[in-house]
């Protein structure tokens, strides 16, 4: 299970996703199909998102299938940025097709 932010032309939004890389191929077609071609994606510690989204966290943890699955935790712009310190982020990974 990973966490991450993703920065999106729209803004960013807070996933979290059983794939191992932000860059999966697979992942990058679920997210391809949400509209979202071209990002920035950073890993965040999955503790650190549960203790700041609490319940809503489990609600969504619950959702989400075991295997290659995708979910939005967040997709408030301003809550996915100020809720993270930069350096609670991981290395930024760019993808674009």
């Amino acid at each position: 299970m990973k966490a991450g932010i993703i920065f999106t032309g729209t803004g960013p939004i807070l996933i979290l996703t059983t794939y191992e890389a932000f860059d999966d191929p697979d992942l990058v077609t679920k997210l391809e199909a949400k509209g979202i071609r071209k990002y920035i994606a950073c890993d965040l510690p999955l503790e650190k998102v549960k203790e700041k989204y609490g319940n809503h966290f489990t609600v969504v943890l619950g959702d989400l299938k075991q295997t290659d699955d995708l979910r939005v935790l967040d997709y408030n712009g301003y809550n996915v940025f100020y809720n993270f310190t930069f350096s609670e982020m991981g290395k930024p990974l760019y993808h674009e097709p």
